[in-house]
């Protein structure tokens, strides 16, 4: 698990963690490609849009997305539940690298509207702070 804070810009705009990963099946190195282009994708992503600001990121390298344990997850969950860094928004790649069971990802993702953040999966185009990406997340989950 990897946790990096993007400290400078932690209280301007709409406070967003990176949340990043990769099952074992897809890379054997200490870092895979995938998780740097991941991460690559998401800071763009940010770049792009002046409001969000990345104040952390949390990774899973070399865990399935079929179940929520998973170290990198479960941190971050712990630090939106403790208004850690005041995350607004967790960035992931794909909803697939969020996971792969609907029950377990919407779940999740109602645990974290509880307290206030919200999902946008870039590549996917979905932000679960509208009404249909809430939708487009229960039908790809």
């Amino acid at each position: 698990m990897a946790l990096f804070y993007y400290k400078e810009k932690k209280n301007k705009g709409i406070r967003a963690a990176a949340y990043l990963r990769l099952s074992i099946e897809d890379g054997d190195k200490a870092e895979s490609n995938s998780i740097g282009n991941q991460r690559e994708l998401i800071q763009n992503f940010v770049a792009e849009r002046p409001e969000l600001h990345l104040v952390g990121e949390y990774a899973d390298d070399g865990y399935t997305g079929t179940n929520f344990e998973r170290p990198g997850f479960t941190q971050m969950m712990e630090d939106i539940r403790s208004k850690k860094d005041n995350i607004r928004y967790v960035l992931v790649f794909k909803l697939s690298r969020f996971g792969r069971n609907a029950a377990d990802v919407l779940s999740s993702l109602q645990k974290m509207q509880d307290f206030g953040v919200n999902l946008i999966c870039v590549e996917d185009g979905i932000d679960s702070s509208k009404d249909a990406g809430k939708l487009m997340i229960s039908v790809l989950s």
